[in-house]
C-alpha cells in the first residue's frame, strides 16, 4: 500500500501510556507522514477482535466471586488475584492487530520473532498474515525486506543493530516495546555514558536482555549478564580478590561485551535487570555486589563504584506477590499456564515448586487425563509426563498464569479440570456464564 503523495519512508506514531504521541525514527524522508495506529476508528475494531479471541466470561465471573469456585465435596479452584495479560502485552497485541487493519493484505507485515512469549497468541498473529522472521534477522531475511514492508518490533524490544538495519531498508516500523523495558534501556545508556559497566541480572539468551545489552554497547559502554546468585558470587570474588581472567571470561562466555576486561570494567558497576526476573533475586544480586565494592573501596567512595535502580516490571511483581499470597493457603497442587519460553511465567512456576506439586503447562491439552499430565521442567528444559498427578476426592487446585497468557487459556484449563474430575460446569456457574463463554 502506498499513501497518495507520500514517500513510503515515513514515521509511525502511536499513543503512549502518558498520553503523548511517540514517533518512530524518520528514515530518509524530509517530511515523514505520521500514522497513528491507535486512532479511535481503528482501535474500536481492534479491541472488539481482541476480546473475541482472548476474553473469558467464565474467568471474569470467578474474579468477581473472590477468585475462587467451590463445588462442595468435589473440588475448589482458586485463582491468584493477579494473572494473565499485563498492559504492555495488551498494547503490543493491539498494535499488531492495528497494523493489519491499517495495512491490509497484500501489504507485507513482518514480526521480529514473537510478539510475546505465548504460542497460541503468536499463532493467532500468524493467521492474520503477519509473517515471523528471526528476532535477529539473517542477511537473507534482511535482503528480502523492502521499503514497502511493515516490520513489528515485539514487546521485548530489539537489538540496536537490528533496528538500524531495518531503518536502512526504509521499512515502516511498528514499535511495541514495553515502556518498562525502555526504562531499563535509559538506565543502561546512562551507565555507559558515565563509564559504568552494566551488570544485567537476566538471561543472556533472552530477547529482552539482548536488546538491553545492545543499548550499553551502542553508547560505547560494557556489560556483563549474571543469571544466578552463584555467578554473582563469582563476580564478587573477582572484584575482591582478582584471579584467572581467562577462566572468569570463559565462565561467562556469551554474556559480556566485546573488549570486556574484568580487571578494568568491574571497578565501577551499575545493576540493571531483565524486567521479568524475581525481584528478590535481583535485590540479592545488587546487595552482594554493593557489599563487595564497599569492602574494596569503602563507604565514602561507594557512589563512584556502585549504582542501582529498581527496574522490575510492576506487572511481573504484582503477579509474583499475588501468587505468594495464594501459596499461603492450603492447596493440593498448582497449575501455571503460559508459554514455556516466558521468563515471568517460569518464575511463577519456580515459586510454586518450592511449596507444593506444580505443573507448568502451555495449554489445557497438556492435562491428558486424570492419570497423566505433560508439563514443562524448566531445569531440564524439556516437557515431562507425570502420572497420578490429579488426586482423587475433594481437592483444592490453585491456578495462575504469566503476563503473556490470555484469559481464554485459563478458561480452557478450568474447563478441563471440571471434565477430569467429572464435575458438570453447571454445578459452579450460572447457565448464562457458561453459554456466553467459549464452548
Amino acid at each position: 500500500m502506498r499513501l497518495k503523495g507520500v514517500s513510503n519512508k515515513m514515521t509511525l506514531s502511536f499513543g503512549m501510556p502518558d498520553g503523548k504521541i511517540l514517533c518512530m525514527t524518520e528514515v530518509a524522508a524530509t517530511k515523514p507522514k505520521k500514522i497513528n495506529l491507535r486512532r479511535p476508528d481503528v482501535m474500536k475494531e481492534v479491541q472488539a477482535e481482541v476480546v473475541t479471541h482472548y476474553r473469558s466470561t467464565l474467568v471474569e465471573y470467578i474474579r468477581e466471586h473472590d477468585n475462587r469456585v467451590v463445588v462442595p465435596g468435589r473440588m475448589t479452584i482458586r485463582l491468584a488475584k493477579q494473572f494473565g495479560f499485563c498492559y504492555g502485552v495488551e498494547r503490543a497485541i493491539d498494535l499488531a492487530y492495528a497494523a493489519r487493519k491499517v495495512f491490509p493484505e497484500p501489504k507485507r507485515i513482518f514480526l521480529l520473532g514473537e510478539i510475546i512469549h505465548n504460542p497460541e497468541v503468536n499463532e493467532q498473529i500468524e493467521q492474520m498474515g503477519i509473517r515471523a522472521i528471526a528476532s535477529r534477522p539473517s542477511q537473507e531475511e534482511l535482503d528480502d525486506l523492502t521499503a514497502d514492508d511493515v516490520v513489528i518490533i515485539p514487546a521485548f524490544g530489539t537489538e540496536v543493530s537490528t533496528r538500524q538495519a531495518i531503518q536502512q531498508k526504509g521499512c515502516l516500523m511498528v514499535d511495541t516495546t514495553c515502556g518498562d523495558v525502555m526504562s531499563v534501556w535509559k538506565r543502561v545508556k546512562q551507565y555507559s555514558k558515565d563509564q559504568v559497566t552494566s551488570i544485567i541480572h537476566g538471561k543472556a539468551w533472552h530477547e529482552e536482555t539482548k536488546a538491553t545489552s545492545s543499548q550499553a554497547t551502542a553508547a560505547n559502554g560494557h556489560y556483563l549478564v549474571v543469571f544466578t546468585l552463584e555467578e554473582t558470587e563469582r563476580i564478587c570474588d573477582y572484584i575482591l580478590n582478582g584471579g584467572d581472567k581467562e577462566a572468569f571470561l570463559e565462565s561467562f562466555k556469551g554474556a559480556y561485551s566485546d573488549g570486556f576486561d574484568p580487571d578494568v570494567h568491574l571497578n565501577a558497576v551499575g545493576v540493571a535487570n531483565q524486567t521479568t526476573m524475581l525481584r528478590g533475586e535481583t535485590e540479592e544480586v545488587q546487595r552482594r555486589l554493593k557489599d563487595a565494592l564497599e569492602k574494596k573501596y569503602g563507604t565514602k567512595d561507594l557512589d563512584q563504584h556502585f549504582r542501582y535502580f529498581d527496574t522490575i516490571c510492576s506487572a511481573t511483581q504484582d503477579r509474583q506477590d499475588a501468587l505468594g499470597k495464594l501459596l499461603k493457603e492450603p492447596m493440593d497442587l498448582l497449575i501455571v499456564v503460559g508459554g514455556y519460553n516466558s521468563s515471568n511465567t517460569s518464575h511463577l512456576a519456580e515459586m510454586g515448586e518450592a511449596k507444593l506439586p506444580t505443573y507448568f503447562i502451555k495449554n489445557a491439552a497438556k492435562m491428558e487425563s486424570a492419570e497423566v499430565i505433560s508439563h514443562f521442567n524448566q531445569h531440564k528444559q524439556e516437557e515431562l509426563r507425570t502420572r497420578n498427578w490429579l488426586p482423587e476426592g475433594d481437592i483444592v487446585i490453585g491456578i495462575t498464569a504469566g503476563a503473556s497468557c490470555p484469559n481464554n487459556l485459563i478458561e480452557d484449563a478450568i474447563r478441563r479440570l471440571f471434565e477430569l474430575k467429572s464435575v458438570p460446569l453447571a454445578m459452579a456457574f450460572p447457565e448464562e456464564v457458561i453459554s456466553i463463554s467459549k464452548p
